[in-house]
């Protein structure tokens, strides 16, 4: 399928790939290793021995997801004639691991370097807690979302932008039979449904930032919801 392809091409593909798995054993000894130390020298609580346990399992989770999702693209698919990919479902799935495994990690790392601010439980607080954690699962469904366009190669199907060619619903939406497919192998869907997910994220953040000016709240709180929203911004 690629006999065009010069040695300095596959060099460049090669390269890549190698450089990602020699990158991510060195994010796993970067875990388990300091781990086995502080482990066996007895700074690590009791709870903290469990979420050590948690961050290396997934570490090595990851790692397995990740040839598994390679593995994909090197099997046979009599169906198909187009370029070889890997699935789509396993890229998803290789990414939302990978961002969960980042989250724990910087969660757990600002608990222990940052006290705990004490605020008093006010209806608005509470409000803003769950809107918070509802933005976040949201933009874990774009970034997700995201992982199938690019499994489909999904964002050459339309290039423009907020119409998908000269319609705001592509005729071929629903091509797919049974309807659930579309969802997650009609390239059309999966670009139309990133970008109203991409739209409802950055919808979300602007929303969770104005809310969080009518609180009174800690400088540090203030300064990752603006933060939140200039990274929204530019992404």
């Amino acid at each position: 399928l690629n006999h065009d392809m010069t040695l300095t091409e596959f060099k460049f593909i090669w390269y890549m790939e190698y450089s990602h798995r020699m990158w991510g054993r060195v994010v796993g000894l970067a875990y388990i290793l300091p781990a086995a130390y502080f482990w066996r020298k007895g700074w690590l609580s009791r709870p903290m021995k469990g979420c050590v346990l948690a961050l290396c399992g997934l570490v090595c989770f990851q790692g397995l997801l990740g040839w598994y999702m390679v593995k994909s693209g090197l099997e046979e698919k009599p169906d198909s004639y187009d370029i070889p990919r890997v699935s789509q479902y396993r890229l998803a799935a290789h990414l939302g691991s990978a961002l969960v495994l980042y989250s724990a990690s910087l969660w757990t790392g600002l608990s222990l370097l940052l006290p705990r601010h004490k605020l008093p439980e006010s209806h608005q607080l509470l409000r803003l807690r769950q809107f918070a954690h509802g933005t976040t699962a949201l933009i874990f469904l774009t970034a997700l979302s995201g992982a199938f366009v690019a499994g489909l190669d999904a964002g050459l199907v339309y290039n423009s932008f907020p119409k998908m060619g000269e319609r705001w619903i592509p005729d071929d939406l629903l091509a797919f039979s049974p309807v659930l497919r579309n969802i997650f192998e009609n390239p059309t869907t999966v670009q139309f449904d990133h970008r109203i997910l991409g739209i409802a994220s950055v919808t979300a953040v602007t929303a969770l930032y104005l809310f969080s000016r009518k609180i009174p709240l800690p400088r540090r709180t203030r300064m990752a919801v603006t933060s939140l929203l200039a990274v929204a911004c530019v992404q």
